[in-house]
């Protein structure tokens, strides 16, 4: 029996409308972000953000350096030239090891000594670089949570590149930044791929390798001019059962650094033995750095050194700046397919072309 006034359903699978669901997204906090994100700091106000140690302000510099683009060279280096004189007064320290040396975790236990200690510190950890996206895919505040909890501390995670030896191409700009926000120590952590770690040693006061015990041969698969440049080896993860293969390594090491040609610092590099897990040795490696920088400022040898760096990087700089100018000068570009084409038949051997480019380069008609 039907009920008068109900209506028949033309269909068993009609659906009622039903409540209106929300937007997820609010309109209106996305607008502000964008916003925030389109206001463009003068290098006077990020000066003054460095100058009262503001940590955004810093980002926002270290950002402005790292960037490719042209339009924000001048701001860069006009902010670099302003640091330059706050600088200069933190301990710049370099730590490169094996993959899974345990390098982070390392850096915490270290960083929240200093921090302890009264002290501030600038991690700047250089992060292997995605092939696809160029970005960094380690992620070390995820690996310090700790320290990156820590208002002392600024941790700063940075894409290598591509750059030889895992070092970021700006990472000695974003020293002088940092030193500028008032951090007095600066930990500069490397890939540890095993690549050249000359650019990294060149803009550090202390060179640190730390490495694993039980690994097959201790010395195996390190460089050896990694270890010359080294001021010390720390043995990592000297805890358990792994104490006594530690305790070998140290020995291990320790005689193989006697057979290297003595320091220019007049410094002879130790061996020590830690577990970050654990927090023990952490203490004698930081006095046993503490003793470093004592010796060296004492002797004069830390001031030359700076000097010598600074040196370097201007050589290095203007290397930069013509391999910039010759990739990215758009009749060179054109030049260079030519070449690339006539390298692929033959026609051409690839020093040839590098000749004939290097040549037009000079040449005031690039194009003749």
């Amino acid at each position: 029996m039907r009920m008068s006034g109900q209506k028949k359903n033309k269909s068993a699978l009609s659906v009622s409308e039903g409540v209106p669901r929300p937007d997820p997204i609010n309109k209106e906090a996305v607008s502000r972000l964008k916003k925030a994100k389109k206001k463009h700091h003068t290098t006077v106000e990020l000066l003054e953000g460095i100058q009262n140690r503001e940590i955004s302000m810093l980002s926002r510099a270290i950002t402005l350096v790292e960037s490719s683009l042209p339009q924000h060279q001048s701001g860069a280096q006009e902010l670099i030239a302003a640091c330059l004189p706050l600088s200069g007064n933190a301990f710049r320290l370099g730590i490169t090891g094996v993959p899974g040396a345990g390098k982070s975790t390392f850096i915490e236990a270290l960083g929240k000594q200093i921090i302890d200690e009264g002290g501030r510190l600038a991690v700047l950890a250089i992060d292997p670089s995605s092939e696809r996206s160029k970005g960094s895919i380690l992620g070390d505040k995820t690996r310090m949570e700790e320290l990156a909890g820590r208002h002392e501390a600024y941790i700063r995670p940075s894409p290598s590149s591509g750059t030889l030896g895992g070092v970021a191409r700006k990472t000695r700009e974003t020293i002088i930044l940092c030193e500028a926000a008032g951090f007095d120590n600066i930990f500069v952590e490397t890939v540890g791929v095993g690549q050249s770690e000359t650019a990294v040693h060149s803009m550090v006061d202390f060179f640190l390798l730390i490495m694993l015990a039980g690994a097959g041969d201790e010395l195996q698969g390190i460089k050896r001019g990694i270890m010359e440049m080294a001021d010390a080896i720390v043995i990592n993860k000297a805890d358990g059962n792994n104490i006594q293969k530690a305790r070998r390594a140290q020995a291990e090491f320790a005689n193989a650094l006697h057979l290297f040609p003595p320091a220019l610092s007049g410094w002879t590099p130790q061996v020590k033995t830690c577990s970050s897990l654990y927090n023990t040795g952490i203490n004698e490696t930081w006095e046993m750095v503490g003793d470093y920088r004592e010796h060296v400022s004492k002797s004069g040898y830390l001031k030359n050194r700076r000097q010598e760096q600074s040196r370097y990087w201007m050589y290095e700089t203007i290397r930069e700046g013509i391999y910039n100018q010759v990739f990215n000068d758009p009749a060179m570009q054109h030049e260079l397919a030519k070449y690339e084409k006539a390298i692929s038949e033959g026609r051409m051997t690839s020093f040839m072309a590098a000749a004939s480019i290097l040549n037009k380069y000079k040449s005031p008609d690039k194009t003749s």
